[in-house]
């Protein structure tokens, strides 16, 4: 009974992903808000746009909405980096990392180079009037 219970809640995670990813927009993100200097903390998730708002969804997780939301309004990226060897673990494969910081706290975000291409696009694209800091 424990192991069927155990499948069941693995086809339900591996479900969710595949359901989240094929969502228009769908991209694999890894995500850090504890940003000691440590390869802990990180998270695999799959991030949407919405409007300003970047949802990151965790992928082990079985919530029905967003786990984080980032406001691209004062949203600023102070650094970029490659990730650590122990790091890497729990991103895409060739990722970049960004730091960012917003009004309200500091995240790492972690993407591939066609991601983080799409990430600064919609990042860049604030409509008029609002002006969007971000550090290259």
């Amino acid at each position: 009974m424990g192991l069927f219970a155990a499948a069941l809640v693995l086809g339900l995670l591996v479900l969710r992903r595949i359901r989240l990813l094929r969502r228009a927009g769908g991209i694999d993100v890894a995500l850090r808000t504890r940003l000691e200097d440590s390869p802990r903390g990180w998270h695999l998730g799959v991030g949407h746009y919405r409007g300003d708002d970047f949802l990151w969804f965790r992928v082990l997780s079985l919530r029905s909405g967003p786990d984080q939301v980032v406001r691209r309004t004062g949203l600023e990226i102070s650094s970029r980096r490659a990730p650590s060897a122990p790091e890497a673990y729990a991103m895409p494969v060739g990722s970049t990392v960004l730091r960012c910081e917003g009004a309200d706290r500091e995240i790492e975000l972690a993407m591939t180079q066609d991601a983080l291409t799409g990430f600064l696009s919609w990042l860049e694209s604030a409509p008029p009037g609002h002006s969007v800091p971000w550090a290259s």
